[in-house]
């Protein structure tokens, strides 16, 4: 029995030993797993941090060899400069115009075609989805001569509508919400044909509500790519009350110098929407990252 007893007693021990040695293993592993983590996450800060110690700088202080890093005065005029040497107000407009116009449209026109080529039985349809998907691999930049033509020809040119219509629809955000049409089951729409629905409102009432993760992530995106836009805005729209933001903040850029305070608080500013909507949508788009390449 006494042997028994020491036997249980060198394995408790032993186990005891194990799980000690395991936990510290899993904190060591923790630890580690978080340094990378900070550190990932003070390299992408960094850069907004030096934007705004900038635009706290004089223009002196900018230019000074070698950087420094905090500055010497704290400046907070250039905040207010941005105002006065741009049409910022304007721009702001014209730019929140553009992304919410390019963003709409891209919802409603990618999410039909989408649900025509996941959901809907018609001739000629791989054919002509491979033909969207074509489009991909053109560079936008192919687009903007003809683009321009139409554009001029519809009398739009140094106005708003002008910034958003050519981008109000795309081969990628159709990929993608078709992608995600596709993991719905074929039974949902069964159901609702049998109770008598017809094609848009099993669209519209039962399919697009189940893809809102997909449809904020096409939303971020699209906002982001068209609120940095900066190449069809500066070709479409040469008043610069007529300019987005983005377009507005290269006029700060001079030719023998540049006032970087004035500009480090303009882009500042610029950059703070597109912060809050990812802020505001980061769950529905990380989710529907994660679920993208569920099924083909």
């Amino acid at each position: 029995m006494s042997e028994t007893r020491k036997g249980r007693e060198v394995r408790k021990g032993s186990e005891a030993r194990k799980g000690n040695e395991a936990r510290k293993r899993g904190r060591a592993g923790s630890v580690a797993t978080h340094a990378v983590l900070s550190l990932g996450a003070l390299v992408m800060v960094f850069p907004f941090l030096w934007q705004l110690l900038t635009a706290l700088k004089t223009l002196a202080e900018t230019s000074r060899v070698p950087p420094t890093f905090l500055p010497d005065t704290w400046n907070g005029a250039s905040f207010e400069e941005v105002f006065t040497a741009l049409p910022f107000r304007e721009m702001l407009t014209n730019s929140v115009l553009n992304t919410v116009g390019r963003t709409l449209g891209q919802l409603v026109f990618c999410s039909l075609a989408a649900y025509a080529f996941a959901r809907m039985r018609f001739r000629g349809r791989n054919v002509l989805f491979a033909l969207f998907l074509s489009v991909l691999m053109v560079p936008s930049s192919l687009l903007v001569l003809p683009q321009y033509d139409i554009i001029q020809g519809l009398g739009l040119l140094n106005s708003a509508p002008a910034l958003f219509l050519p981008g109000m629809f795309s081969a990628f955000g159709t990929f993608m919400l078709r992608q995600f049409f596709l993991t719905l089951p074929r039974e949902l729409e069964e159901a609702a044909r049998i109770d008598g629905a017809g094609s848009f409102r099993i669209f519209w009432s039962i399919m697009l509500p189940l893809i809102r993760p997909a449809l904020a992530a096409l939303a971020v995106i699209t906002a982001m790519w068209s609120w940095n836009d900066l190449l069809w805005p500066l070709i479409v729209n040469t008043d610069p009350a007529k300019m987005p933001i983005s377009a507005g903040l290269t006029s700060l850029e001079g030719q023998f110098e540049t006032n970087y305070p004035v500009m480090m608080a303009g882009s500042l500013i610029a950059s703070l929407p597109m912060l809050l909507v990812y802020v505001f949508l980061q769950r529905h788009f990380v989710q529907s990252v994660a679920l993208s390449g569920s099924k083909s």
